[in-house]
């Protein structure tokens, strides 16, 4: 053996000088730096030839170099498998391993042993809180490292360091994944939410609160909320804030009586709003969750009465328009089974009227003194959607600061109305199907099985059978909830109910807006039965209702809603009367992109409120986000 082989590399070793310097190199540097600080120090203190800190990818059963020093060469995006190394008796044991000599003879297979002429080696491995393996710290050497347990403490002690610093990282890495998962579920949440600090000046808004409010996130964040707000909404937002201020951490969160009510100018709003305070770093911040309110007097479209018990000539239904076969014979089906507790599966176009007929069904049912709780699926983020339905535990998920009761233990005894029941994730539709089979559930966080008493109701205009041969719904649920289809006819399958509707909301519309309407034309009731109307009763009554306002001498304004000659089709096929021509998927996606962009036009791509494209279209501004985004329209 040569004279360089029989020295020992920590004759020399000074404890308290190893214990400085490990302090000196690493108390000023973090990440990458401090990693690179660590191995210098400890081949230094220790006197041995090479040193390393590595990460270890379970999956991959491999070791990444952090930092990894070879003589005084730093060596990067250094990477290796662990088969045949010393470190894989490191790994494995998840402790010390020592080879004071001979390490060659013990691991032939690894060439980078014999290439740097190596022969000793001590590592030990970095454990995690819970015990589990994070990587390793190695030493290694030309001479053999007799067994010294001076070393052995010095080493531990980087090795201890090494531990905090990487724990320490994946924390913050962890710490920003959250942050940004909450950013993008906040970004793409369909509910208006605005961040404010505690001078109540914005510092965050989402896309749905641009929308809503007509924003420029650009613009509002750094102005103070309170000056968008009427004089009784300020005063009414710093009430609630001063009893939000009182409540116990936890549970700082209230929602505000009567909503507020926006004064920014050309864009007036009603908005429900709750207000919750949280602290980071005992800074406080508060958010609003805002939802468009109906103007007074007014509603939302989908819930407004769409006729008369004369109009419809069915007292139990007086809500709904229909004197024709295709209606008559859908209200006929909906008295059979209003009265039982089977589940109702309701099918039909936009603007249709599912939710008024999910309304009747429940109405005219034994539970009709319960609840009727409504859940649009497709307005509920993914990430939420579980805890909307079953609820959550306090303290089950980041932001979980309370215990929360979900849709199906608030419809308990009564009625669950599912709209939108095709947008359903697959992992809530087996749930779901638990649910609908057994009657339970678990809320998140809760090992306890809850009972519920619930009939469901769920709608969709998509076609399920599609949805299940593409794999996004399931079939066993489809048949679990198609036990008794409704389907609602178009309205241009509905004759003459597009008079009774029109005629219907003309009265409406001229009373709320004293207003004085001449009786309609025989031409113009043909001419509106002749439309094609794929907004269904929906975009009729908005129609009317523009009308109304836009009338002049008494006369009904219907030319710039119904203008475009291609929309309009024969409804009714009579001996003379030719085909009406059938338009394909594409032909009316094209359709439905050029109408939602004619109504961002004609509202200066406002999105939400009284003059925003949602209402000229007839739709949620949620809605029309979503489709505005699937149909890939960007503002020119």
């Amino acid at each position: 053996m040569t004279e360089e082989a029989t020295d020992n590399p920590f004759e020399n070793l000074d404890e308290q000088a190893a214990l400085r310097d490990i302090l000196e190199a690493t108390s000023v540097e973090s990440g990458e730096d401090f990693f690179a600080a660590l191995v210098l120090t400890i081949r230094k203190a220790l006197g041995v030839h090479g040193a390393w800190v590595t990460e270890f990818i379970e999956e991959k059963r491999c070791l990444r170099a952090l930092s990894f020093c070879m003589g005084d060469e730093l060596i990067h995006d250094f990477e290796f498998n662990v088969a045949g190394t010393p470190c894989e008796a490191v790994v494995d044991s998840n402790n010390l391993v020592h080879f004071p000599d001979n390490l060659i003879d013990l691991y032939p297979d690894d060439p980078d042993l014999a290439k740097e002429g190596l022969v000793s080696y001590m590592g030990i491995a970095l454990r995690d809180r819970q015990g589990e393996v994070m990587g390793n710290v190695a030493i290694v050497d030309r001479r053999p490292m007799p067994q010294d347990n001076r070393a052995v403490a010095i080493f531990r002690v980087f090795a201890d360091r090494a531990a905090a610093e990487m724990q320490r990282l994946r924390v913050e890495h962890q710490a920003r994944e959250r942050e940004l998962k909450l950013g993008t579920l906040l970004d793409n949440s369909m509910e208006a939410i605005i961040e404010l600090d505690d001078s109540l000046s914005i510092t965050r808004l989402n896309p749905s609160a641009e929308f809503l409010l007509g924003f420029d996130a650009n613009d509002a964040v750094g102005q103070e909320l309170t000056q968008f707000m009427t004089p009784e909404s300020r005063e009414k937002l710093m009430t609630v804030l001063g009893r939000v201020q009182q409540l116990p951490a936890g549970k700082r969160s209230s929602w505000i009586p009567g909503g507020l009510e926006s004064s920014i100018p050309g864009h007036p709003i009603n908005l429900e709003a709750t207000l919750s305070l949280y602290t980071v770093d005992e800074v406080e911040f508060y958010t609003l969750q805002l939802k468009e309110l109906a103007a007074p007097g007014d509603s939302e479209p989908e819930d407004e009465p769409f006729a008369s018990d004369t109009a419809s000539g069915l007292d139990e239904f007086g809500e709904i328009v229909g004197n024709s076969a295709a209606m008559a014979e859908v209200l006929e089906e909906l008295k059979q089974v209003a009265e039982t507790d089977t589940t109702v599966l309701i099918l039909g176009e936009t603007g249709t009227g599912k939710e008024l007929i999910a309304q009747a069904v429940h109405t005219n049912s034994p539970r009709k003194d319960e609840e009727l709780v409504k859940v649009n699926c497709a307005a509920i983020p993914a990430a939420l959607m579980e805890s909307e339905f079953f609820g959550h535990e306090k303290g089950a998920f980041t932001g979980a600061t309370e215990k929360r009761e979900g849709r199906f233990a608030a419809a308990n005894g009564g009625t669950l109305f599912l709209d939108e029941i095709g947008e359903l994730p697959l992992d809530l539709q087996v749930k779901l199907l638990r649910v609908l089979q057994e009657g339970e559930f678990e809320s998140i966080g809760s090992n306890a099985t809850r009972k519920v008493d619930v009939r469901v109701i769920a709608a969709t205009n998509r076609n399920l059978e599609e949805e299940i041969e593409k794999g996004t719904f399931r079939g066993d649920l489809y048949y679990r909830l198609n036990v008794f289809p409704l389907n609602i006819p178009r309205l241009n399958q509905r004759g003459d109910d597009i008079v009774l509707l029109t005629q219907f909301f003309v009265d409406l519309f001229s009373s709320r807006m004293s207003k004085v309407i001449n009786p309609l034309s025989v031409e113009t009731m043909e001419r509106l039965k002749m439309y094609s109307w794929p907004g269904n009763v929906r975009e009729l009554q908005n129609v009317i209702e523009r009308g109304v306002i836009t009338a002049k001498n008494g006369d009904l304004n219907l030319s710039r809603f119904i203008s475009n000659s291609s929309d309009f089709v024969p409804t009714n096929e009579g001996p003379d009367s030719s085909p009406p021509s059938i338009r394909t998927a594409s032909e009316m996606q094209e359709f439905e992109r050029d109408n939602i962009l004619r109504a961002l036009d004609a509202t200066s791509w406002r999105i939400s409120g009284q003059n925003g494209a949602a209402k000229m279209l007839g739709m949620n501004a949620s809605t029309l986000a979503s489709r505005i985004k699937a149909l890939k329209i960007s503002k020119p």
